[in-house]
């Protein structure tokens, strides 16, 4: 091991490129933007998703065309980032790994898991040295590929031994200095995420970061004391990480404690889950951390990677920074050598409840507006017996019924990443805004928590650009929330700032003033697609645009000849309907439902009994149907129309009542005695 003064020595030459290496050409904030190539899947070790080519620029986009497309062999689909380096592109897509020519898409090698093997890569990517190509997978291992024939040369455990249900690596890992640095999810299944380091050329394991303290580490004080719930832990590490060479840090974000929402068997603030961590890279001990949500039971954690970028202080002299968006779409701001933050932050008071030990505050930084709605939008939105909560740490209680709160149970700015662009100071980040019912069932390993009833709003998209000077919202755009996709914002010094939507259509923005200046259709009108993450790339003088749209890679260049495949769509909120759930040809509803919790979680699959959810929820019949209402409950219900136009006598437990419906429409109705109770049904005409 190096003595500290000369690892420092050495990671600044690295840093300034000047011992080679593919990891290390493009360092973001302190060694240039990449331009020719993108060679990790957040552009360079910042994850600024930022590029210094001007090529395509506020002044050519109008040019801007499809170069080539790809569509992936095997049948895949992918989202995740391409990584380009010396003229190759490098993604994954299903079962596979991928290496195609960055100048046509053409193949040159593909990689596929054995069928039952479980090594699935991982959707987010892959990274690149000089010779490998490091693949996560969800087996809970980390591969490693030669670049030019995609040979395996080295497959390493980073999980459980044996294999954890639930355990895998879901980020593409990241290199520098010699290592691999991967984060280990846990599917919300228990175990305990962790941040593990590899060397690059063995795969053997440096070190291993627990997000959940054992027994006399720092941090363990914030787990129960006398139960092993820490055990169960959680703390997954779902996204890609950052490195800053010559601070020696990595950086990770982390999941949410587990179980979920069973706050009640795991009292405290629940350290690292919910955290910033700045690790050192040679060791992988903590050097600094801040919990950005305190025994969280909302999956409130930070779900977007972190970025690094140069915070501007004023005084000409920049700071090292590293900002992390909270899942509400609070952007919080530290130093990233300190852990100091940049923005003041205090500490509020939030609704409380005894019974799941909630923490008494949250903090919050000090003047930062969330990038989505606040209460004011919903305000005249929610409907009764619905009581709008203004808080997003309102809890989710068990036996309440009638309380929603903006971005609960599950707040939405997740999994795509931020861009920065040193253009503007701006940081851009997308998310889904949404008012949902804070409610659990008793037992603290089942949660199915419904999002949408039939009466609330529907979710709205939002893209925004925030000031990391003032911390004001420059500009912001809202969408159908199906409409917003999974790729994220990625910016250039061309003065842009490109998307893509679930629509299949990619988008060009004004990165200063946020006015769209370019639209192009991949898919026809009504297709649905999972976009990946943008990346831009530079080969033969060429500057291309490459964006995963679900089966196909699309590439775009200046003069571009492939035409788009529909018409822009400008104003996707024009005739859009929400797609609902198709209903369940029926003439028989009953008042209560078995619920299925979500599979695959801590505690294996749980059932609850819902009192007062229909069964099906939406009924289809044909006119003139008598439709029997049954109480399947322990409550008497009494089922009537929402508009008073009709009702039955209160059904006790065990019998049922009856409605004709003569009228072709669709319907609402709801039990009189527990008005949240709310079912749709169809009436057809008949033939």
């Amino acid at each position: 091991m190096l003595p500290r003064s000369r690892y420092v020595v050495l990671a600044t030459l690295l840093a300034l490129g000047l011992a080679g290496g593919v990891g290390l050409r493009s360092q973001g904030p302190t060694g240039g933007y990449p331009r020719s190539d993108w060679p990790l899947a957040g552009g360079d070790r910042s994850s600024t998703r930022y590029s210094a080519l001007t090529e395509i620029s506020t002044e050519t986009i109008e040019r801007l065309g499809g170069a080539w497309v790809t569509r992936f062999e095997g049948g895949a689909s992918s989202r995740a980032t391409p990584v380009v380096q010396d003229g190759v592109l490098y993604l994954t897509g299903g079962a596979n790994v991928y290496a195609l020519d960055a100048r046509n898409g053409d193949q040159i090698w593909r990689w596929q898991a054995q069928d039952g093997s479980g090594m699935v890569p991982s959707w987010q990517g892959v990274g690149l040295s000089d010779d490998l190509v490091f693949v996560g997978l969800r087996s809970g291992e980390v591969m490693a590929l030669r670049r030019d024939t995609g040979e395996q040369v080295w497959n390493e455990r980073v999980g459980s031994d044996p294999h954890q249900d639930g355990e895998a690596v879901t980020s593409a890992p990241m290199y520098a200095l010699g290592r691999v640095f991967v984060g280990l999810a846990n599917g919300d299944t228990g175990g305990q995420g962790r941040i593990i380091a590899l060397d690059a050329e063995t795969g053997q394991t440096q070190w291993t970061f627990f997000i959940v303290p054992r027994p006399g580490e720092f941090g363990h004080e914030t787990w129960p004391q006398d139960s092993d719930s820490w055990e169960l832990g959680g703390g997954g590490v779902w996204l890609l990480g950052t490195v800053d060479p010559e601070l020696g840090l990595v950086y990770f974000s982390t999941g949410n404690p587990a179980p979920m929402f069973g706050g009640e068997i795991r009292e405290g603030d629940n350290l690292f889950t919910a955290s910033v961590l700045a690790l050192d890279v040679e060791t992988g001990e903590r050097r600094w951390h801040y919990q950005v949500v305190r025994h969280d039971v909302w999956d409130a954690d930070i779900a977007t990677p972190l970025l690094l970028y140069d915070h501007d202080t004023g005084t000409g002299a920049p700071r090292k920074a590293v900002a992390a968006m909270r899942a509400d779409g609070i952007l919080f701001l530290f130093d990233r050598e300190t852990g100091e933050p940049l923005i003041e932050i205090e500490e509020r008071e939030v609704p409380q409840d005894e019974y799941q030990k909630t923490a008494p505050t949250q903090p919050f930084p000090v003047g930062v507006e969330s990038i989505l709605p606040d209460c004011s939008y919903w305000r005249d939105r929610v409907p009764p017996p619905f009581e709008l909560s203004c808080s997003s740490y309102t809890p989710p209680m068990v036996n309440e019924h009638t309380i929603v709160a903006p971005n609960v149970p599950i707040p939405r700015v997740r999994v795509t990443p931020m861009s920065f662009s040193p253009q503007t100071g701006y940081i851009y980040a997308q998310g889904r805004a949404v008012v949902g019912r804070a409610r659990r069932f008793e037992d603290p390993f089942h949660w199915r928590l419904d999002d949408n009833e039939l009466t609330l709003p529907d979710p709205v998209g939002v893209l925004a650009a925030v000031d990391t000077r003032t911390q004001e919202i420059v500009w912001k755009h809202e969408m159908p929330a199906s409409w917003l996709g999974t790729s994220g914002p990625l910016t250039t010094a061309g003065g842009l700032m490109f998307r893509a939507s679930a629509g299949g259509q990619v988008e060009a923005y004004d990165a200063a003033s946020g006015d769209r200046l370019w639209t192009f259709r991949t898919s026809p009108e009504g297709a649905i697609v999972r976009p990946g993450p943008a990346s831009t790339y530079e080969v033969d003088d060429t500057q291309y645009l490459l964006i995963p749209m679900g089966a196909e890679l699309w590439a775009f260049a200046l003069d571009g000849e492939i035409q788009a495949r529909g018409e822009p769509i400008l104003d996707p909120f024009n005739g859009y309907e929400r797609a609902q759930p198709q209903p369940t040809r029926t003439r028989r509803i009953e008042t209560a439902t078995l619920v299925e919790g979500v599979r695959g979680m801590v505690g294996g699959t749980r059932y609850g009994f819902d009192e007062h959810r229909f069964n099906p929820v939406r009924a289809l019949v044909t006119q003139g149907t008598r439709v029997q209402f049954i109480n399947n409950g322990e409550e008497a219900h009494t089922i009537a129309a929402r508009d008073g136009s009709w009702s039955t006598d209160a059904i006790e437990s065990a019998e049922w009542g009856y409605a004709t419906f003569d009228e072709v429409g669709t319907f609402l109705y709801h039990c009189a005695d527990h008005p949240w109770a709310i079912g749709q049904i169809t009436v057809e005409a008949a033939e």
